[in-house]
């Protein structure tokens, strides 16, 4: 007798992690600070935010504004790990500068979904007491002489394989505490990455 496969399970009804939450309070802030939305609003959508679950539960307050704003070219992109952690994934708009905080929670930045026709992008990390991980896709390199590997330390496991066209990514600033790592997709990220690819 064959097995019952189990029944997929939507993405809305799967689990939140607290940096899911707190990417959705952060895109909120940026909304109000757009003037996107009123202060009063701000204040309602952020207590659903942190008492959110599940996917299903966040969607709506995100669902009427633009997904990734635009960033400003004079103002780099500043990643926090903050308290529960950080993470930016999935399709980004990529300046030319990045900061990126580990704080307590960690903090991780992922290329391997973004399209950027920038020569060069010059990623600042701090990894703090959480630690920051620096993920580029196959085929980028790294200039990686700028880290000061701190008492957490610094490890770069990429190749120096640079496809023509791609960016070098510039990565500057100190381990901390917990150290940083900059890494080409392990198995399982590309798996992931060929599935939605394929889709």
């Amino acid at each position: 007798m064959t097995p019952e496969r189990p029944e997929p399970v939507h993405r809305g009804e799967l689990r939140i992690s607290h940096a899911d939450r707190e990417a959705v309070v952060e895109r909120l802030r940026e909304a109000a600070a757009e003037g996107r939305i009123d202060l009063d609003e701000l204040d309602a959508r952020l207590g659903q935010a942190l008492t959110a679950k599940t996917f299903a539960d966040v969607a709506p307050l995100t669902a009427d504004l633009p997904s990734d704003p635009p960033p400003d070219p004079g103002k780099p992109l500043v990643l926090k790990g903050g308290m529960h952690g950080a993470v930016r994934a999935g399709s980004w708009q990529v300046p030319a500068k990045i900061a990126v905080y580990g704080g307590m929670g960690s903090a991780k930045l992922d290329f391997t979904r973004v399209g950027c026709r920038l020569p060069e992008v010059e990623v600042e990390v701090h990894g703090q007491m959480g630690g920051v991980t620096v993920i580029i896709p196959d085929g980028w390199a790294a200039d990686t002489g700028g880290v000061d590997p701190g008492l957490g330390g610094f490890r770069d496991k990429t190749t120096p394989d640079r496809l023509p066209g791609t960016p070098l990514i510039r990565l500057i600033g100190t381990g901390g505490a917990a150290g940083v790592v900059i890494r080409h997709p392990n198995s399982w990220e590309r798996r992931a990455l060929r599935r939605s690819q394929s889709r």
